[in-house]
Parts: C-alpha cells; structure tokens; sequence
C-alpha cells in the first residue's frame, strides 16, 4: 500500500467480520456486524495546535484500535478495504 495520510488522519484496516456465532450458526452477508476493531496502517505527522507546534500522534502503525462502528470514509486501494480517519475518531488502543 502507497498511501500516506495528512494531519492527524490515520488509515485503519478492519478486521475481519465475524462470519460464526459462539453457538455454531453461520450468519449471511446481511446480518454480519460492521467491524469496530481494526489496525493502523499508516498515521499522519499529527496536528498543528493554535500556536502552529505540532501535536504527535497518540496511535503508530501496528497498534489495535477500536473506533466507532460507522466512523471515517472507506476505501479500496489495491483490492483491500481501508477506513480513513482523524486520530479523535478513535476510542482506544486494544
């Protein structure tokens, strides 16, 4: 992947939709629950504060994030599906 965010975005690769539940059934494309776990690709330099000193980024590539399920603009770059988002997008690192 060839992309590099700007600011305080950061590109997030979901994981994987659960396609079982813990009781065996397997669940149709319809029913699966939007991702709300997935890992940072790639982060911007950070923000630039009022006084013009950049502010770094709290997340790194490889870190877990869990963000809002329908939180940032999706993607497809090179057939692989990628949310953009700003870093207070984010909840947590996992």
């Amino acid at each position: 992947m060839n992309i590099k965010p700007l600011a305080d975005r950061i590109v997030i690769q979901p994981s994987p939709a659960e396609e079982m539940t813990k009781g065996g059934i397997f669940l149709p494309d319809t029913a699966k629950e939007k991702p709300v776990v997935g890992e940072v690709v790639a982060a911007g330099p950070g923000r630039r504060a009022d006084d013009g000193k950049l502010v770094p980024m709290e997340v790194k590539v490889g870190d877990k994030v869990l963000y809002g399920k329908y939180s940032g603009t999706e993607v497809t770059l090179d057939r692989q599906e990628y949310l953009i988002m700003r870093e207070s997008d984010i909840f947590a690192i996992v």
